[in-house]
């Protein structure tokens, strides 16, 4: 498959062998977001014959998908620093060079992520000037548009005030992308609202903010606390690696207590087995709503190169959530939006400080 030149054409780059499900739940997911973008086309790495025995079951994917075949696969468990440096081979790997290569207007793996992320950053580079790169999910909300988008989720446990910032500006552009907000209103995590809370860097970047929202056109709130995360103050959420990815883990952990609790009290008695038949049409809304299956898909932004992980243990349609979405970005051009407007707020915020540090050197 030759690199893209016909921009009208779209072609993602899966890896098919890192969930936990195996290859089948992805060719499976892959199918499902065949059969809704007609205009896209695959390509699938991984073992040859066990995914030419899959896709040859599978009409939709007949004359639209190339198996690109690999030897390894990058298990849930082996260091990123190991797979740097003998990762070379894997469906992971190929995946992710397939989008350095120009093939593929995306990669999708539901593999290790510290693993993906540091593939992704050797083989892709970070864009000029961005200091981390961060990993975007959107998260179920109280806003109009059903969703709130919050990084980092975990590709870096540490930021500082100037990558905090830079998560704003990232972010934005990913709300203005993805939910089609002309102006994100972006939030920044704290343990309370006032300005004096927090931490040392937090402070920081809350001074630096007003300055890039003018600068990327988002709407800056101030700080944000943790019940905010899912309603409808802000449509971004700006926080470290640790936070966010604790943050994560914690809401999918209460969503599966919420739906385990539901079901063991509609199954305690013929009475309340009735009431969840009249109640099933209610539920139904509810269970879609909260089902994060339908928002599966994190962005790696700050690369040369757009990356989407998805969750290990997806299924078909988590996995086809992740695939639609790196569909949707590559549709509105969102990487070349994305290094655009990173490099021009950076520039000016950049020429900004320097020339507030001369100022201030001039008065001393």
């Amino acid at each position: 498959m030759e690199p893209q030149t016909d921009t009208t054409r779209i072609v993602i780059s899966v890896d098919a062998m890192g969930g936990d499900r195996g290859p089948s739940a992805v060719v499976d997911g892959i199918v499902e977001s065949a059969e809704k973008n007609p205009d896209v086309s695959f390509l699938i790495h991984g073992n040859e014959a066990e995914l030419k025995k899959l896709v040859a079951r599978r009409k939709p994917l007949a004359t639209r998908c190339e198996i690109r075949a690999t030897e390894r696969v990058v298990t849930m468990d082996e260091k990123p620093s190991y797979v740097m440096r003998n990762g070379a081979g894997t469906s992971m790997w190929s995946a992710v060079d397939s989008v350095r290569n120009g093939e593929a207007a995306a990669a999708v793996s539901c593999g290790n992520t510290g693993a993906l992320m540091a593939v992704s950053m050797l083989r892709l580079r970070k864009l000029p000037g961005v200091n981390r790169p961060a990993i975007a999910s959107a998260w179920p909300s109280r806003n109009a548009h059903e969703f709130n988008v919050m990084l980092d989720m975990g590709a870096d446990v540490r930021a500082d005030a100037e990558d905090l910032v830079q998560f704003a500006v990232m972010g934005a552009s990913y709300a203005r992308n993805a939910l089609g907000l002309a102006e994100p209103r972006v939030g920044l995590l704290n343990v309370g609202t006032e300005e004096n809370k927090g931490r040392a860097e937090l402070k920081a970047a809350h001074e630096l903010m007003p300055a890039a929202a003018g600068i990327s056109n988002f709407a800056y709130i101030g700080f944000v606390e943790g019940n905010d995360i899912l309603g409808d103050r802000a449509d971004v959420i700006v926080t470290d690696g640790f936070t966010g990815n604790v943050a994560l883990k914690t809401a999918e952990g209460t969503a599966k207590l919420v739906a385990d609790s539901l079901r063991e009290a509609f199954q305690k008695s013929p009475l309340s087995r009735m009431a969840a038949l009249l109640a099933m049409p209610s539920l139904k809304r509810f269970s879609r709503r909260m089902d994060p299956r339908r928002s599966n898909g994190g962005v790696f932004l700050g690369l040369n190169g757009m990356v989407v992980k998805s969750h290990g243990s997806a299924d078909a349609t988590a996995m086809a959530a992740a695939i639609n979405l790196a569909i949707r970005l590559a549709r509105a051009g969102f990487q070349d939006r994305l290094a655009s407007r990173v490099a021009t707020a950076l520039a000016t915020l950049q020429t900004g400080t320097t020339a507030g540090s001369t100022n201030s050197g001039a008065t001393e």
